[in-house]
């Protein structure tokens, strides 16, 4: 009998943010324009430090992959919901969906380990300024990159491989706008306790250490600049760690304001809103954070105006 419920799955169906009718021209509208920012915001970061000299340097390298994870992390769900509302089809092929959970992770883990490697590049900065260059040599730059795409793919890797070798029910509706992990795994008729362990043993590791490595940077950072005894130099010691700090602060506190609940009957809209602000919000303003708080981004954002565009004299 218990065979008889289970099926080769060919597609599932996103459920997305709202199954009523009259809201779908409303988010179409809404995440379009969101979408469009996002890839040209990154993309002028992207630019902007690939064609100004002044900014080859470690913290603008780490940046500049920031926004290529950013972009990539956006497509990973946006364009598939934006098809889904405008053509008011909720399907999803099996392997898009598996491939869709896989690059979601990837790049969403991603980002936390970008944002650690930026706060050991702040501290670096700050705490040993005199050795900063000697350290964050182009080859330390680039392993630290390299170490954590290393990382997060074994993550995916593992999750998605698991994932595939289990069998799915009849029922295939995701209440979700993308396939993630766990609302996934709600749809196993398989013994899911080794992808429940995984699941928790990847969570515990890829959560705790990008956090941990950020808490002490900046606690060390903290303690240099509050020995500094002029304001004048505590203000531009904070200034130059201003946009990642409030990066962190948006990502972060998204997490925790979001996970630190006690279960509910809303935990899946709490996880609708985690993956919203984290997948769509976050990598649309992290250009603007970036730019506006950074006197050397603005300059560079400048010159690459006046080359597109040159004044009429």
């Amino acid at each position: 009998m218990e065979q008889e419920n289970k099926t080769a799955v060919s597609e599932f169906l996103l459920l997305g943010l709202s199954e009523k009718p009259e809201n779908q021209i409303f988010l179409f509208g809404l995440f379009l324009p969101m979408y469009l920012v996002t890839i040209f915001g990154n993309l002028l970061i992207i630019l902007a430090i690939i064609t100004d000299s002044h900014l080859h340097t470690p913290m603008y390298f780490f940046l500049c992959n920031l926004s290529f994870i950013d972009i990539f992390l956006s497509s990973t769900t946006i364009p598939k919901m934006l098809v889904n509302l405008w053509t008011q089809s909720k399907a999803i092929p099996f392997a898009g969906c598996l491939a869709q959970m896989y690059a979601f992770h990837l790049f969403g883990t991603m980002d936390s380990f970008l944002l650690a490697v930026m706060a050991i590049d702040q501290f670096m900065a700050i705490v040993h300024p005199l050795h900063y260059l000697a350290i964050m040599s182009p080859r330390v730059c680039g392993l630290l990159v390299v170490g954590s795409w290393l990382t997060t793919n074994l993550q995916s890797t593992v999750h998605t491989s698991l994932m595939a070798q289990l069998t799915f029910c009849a029922a295939s509706e995701i209440p979700h706008f993308f396939c993630d992990l766990m609302p996934l795994l709600k749809l196993f008729c398989s013994d899911t306790h080794t992808n429940e362990l995984v699941i928790f043993a990847f969570g515990i590791i890829m959560g705790i250490s990008p956090l941990t490595c950020i808490l002490l940077s900046y606690i060390c950072i903290f303690w240099v600049v509050f020995k500094i005894p002029s304001a004048q130099g505590k203000w531009k010691a904070f200034s130059t760690c201003g946009s990642h700090l409030t990066v962190v602060t948006l990502f972060y506190g998204t997490i925790f304001a979001v996970y630190l609940q006690p279960a509910s009957p809303t935990s899946l809209k709490k996880d609708k809103v985690a993956a919203l602000m984290c997948g769509v919000v976050i990598p649309m303003l992290n250009p603007f954070i970036y730019s506006l708080r950074n006197k050397n981004m603005k300059a560079a954002l400048r010159k690459l105006v006046s080359k597109v565009v040159p004044s009429q004299s």
